[in-house]
């Protein structure tokens, strides 16, 4: 593919919900849901490992009632139904629900946090941020869900993959996989894809041994039946000829998983966010509830980003919010709109503390984020998602900010 002068590459990659990575992330999510199910003001910090025939849980988790209690108790299960889910449940893979070890070392959270954090307790009275901290969110032009062009697809393509897996429509295929996804940008907006990279376990019947990679069958397969629908489906022009493909380019991939690798939650961060197209705070998603400001104000933050741009105040958007421990406001509010934006910076900031609420309670009771719902979050990416549950993809507040800015002086 001929690059013209001034054009530059950009790569995002994604991981399937069976990478070991994220099998931990959904064992971590899906305890929590199991408590905020009980209880909408548990505490949770649940971290999970796997390899192989193993899984170990620890943490901090504080429960205030007797069936959040029995669903903590009912750990051990909870994993191993995430575990049967994800498609782990054959025991020649090297690592299945149902024989595979669980470990729980959890205990309660530290009382001197939970004072900063308990509405009414502490030196604020108001519930306080869970631990100090930098969150950042984003937001652009490039796709339908305002979400940079190499992440989107690199998620929908392994979206495509497990969907495909478990409808038995490419039966060979097992569970772990990562995608990768080459974009290339002219003048700062997408007009090509370059390159893609697809890696997927798969079973012994579609590995041509004598030529030490996949039959050519299977990799058409995946060209035609995974990468092309999810490419034209986003914008038919990106597809063509000239598009270059690693479709497992180290030949053989049927150990995978826990078994061929060990996995932890919060290891994937920038496949949680946005692939590498902006800033990253530091802090992981899974297994936290939302006193934790990791979680609930990077979801804040993606939202007024995607609420800037859906209102057409700028065409590419990044919000960081910062906040001390067992304190409610944010130490600091700040907008970039990387020389895009229609009105000046400090305005967008005066109308993001107009329009949104930004103390913990606040973010909370916006984004609904005390119901179960985040084992969804944990495989294909927590932003430029559909569904009930993703309440900090809206836009429905696009007007109230567009009238916060008012009559501000357009940038020059």
């Amino acid at each position: 593919m001929d690059m013209a002068e001034g054009s530059q590459l950009f790569t995002s990659e994604s991981v399937s919900m069976g990478h070991p990575d994220k099998v931990a992330d959904q064992i971590s999510d899906a305890i929590l849901d199991s408590l905020l199910e009980h209880d909408p003001e548990a505490r949770v910090a649940c971290e999970t490992l796997v390899t192989t025939g193993l899984v170990v849980l620890a943490g901090e988790v504080t429960v205030h009632n007797e069936p959040a209690a029995r669903a903590l108790e009912s750990a051990e299960q909870t994993a191993r139904h995430m575990i049967r889910d994800i498609g782990y449940d054959d025991p020649s893979t090297g690592f299945d629900y149902r024989s595979c070890a669980v470990v729980r070392t959890i205990h309660c959270q530290s009382p001197d946090i939970s004072q900063g954090v308990t509405e009414g307790q502490g030196l604020h009275q108001q519930q306080g941020a869970g631990d100090q901290g930098l969150m950042f969110g984003y937001a652009c032009n490039e796709t339908r869900s305002l979400m940079p062009m190499p992440i989107h697809l690199s998620h929908r393509i392994v979206e495509r993959l497990a969907e495909l897996r478990q409808n038995g429509k490419l039966g060979w295929l097992r569970p772990d996989a990562k995608s990768q996804v080459t974009i290339r940008y002219d003048d700062g907006f997408p007009t090509a894809v370059h390159t893609v990279v697809v890696s997927t376990q798969h079973t012994e019947e579609v590995y041509d041994s004598r030529r030490g990679h996949l039959t050519e069958q299977a990799r058409r397969q995946i060209i035609d039946l995974v990468i092309r629908p999810v490419i034209e489906a986003e914008r038919g022009d990106l597809w063509s000829d000239d598009i270059v493909f690693h479709i497992n380019p180290t030949g053989r991939f049927v150990i995978g998983g826990p078994h061929g690798d060990a996995g932890l939650t919060g290891r994937k961060v920038i496949v949680d966010t946005y692939g590498g197209m902006g800033r990253h705070g530091g802090g992981a998603f899974s297994g936290k509830d939302p006193t934790k400001v990791d979680r609930s104000a990077s979801y804040m933050a993606r939202h007024i980003a995607k609420t800037i741009v859906a209102a057409g105040l700028a065409t590419r958007c990044e919000v960081q919010l910062a906040y001390a421990i067992g304190v409610a406001d944010p130490v600091s509010v700040w907008v970039d709109h990387f020389d895009t934006g229609q009105v000046p910076r400090s305005a967008l900031v005066s109308a993001i503390r107009e329009v949104f609420s930004l103390t913990p309670r606040g973010i909370i009771e916006y984004l609904d984020l005390q119901r179960p719902k985040y084992v969804a979050t944990a495989r294909h990416g927590h932003f430029g998602r559909e569904g009930e549950g993703f309440t900090w993809e809206s836009t429905h507040r696009a007007a109230d900010l567009l009238s916060a800015v008012g009559s501000s002086t357009l940038v020059a």
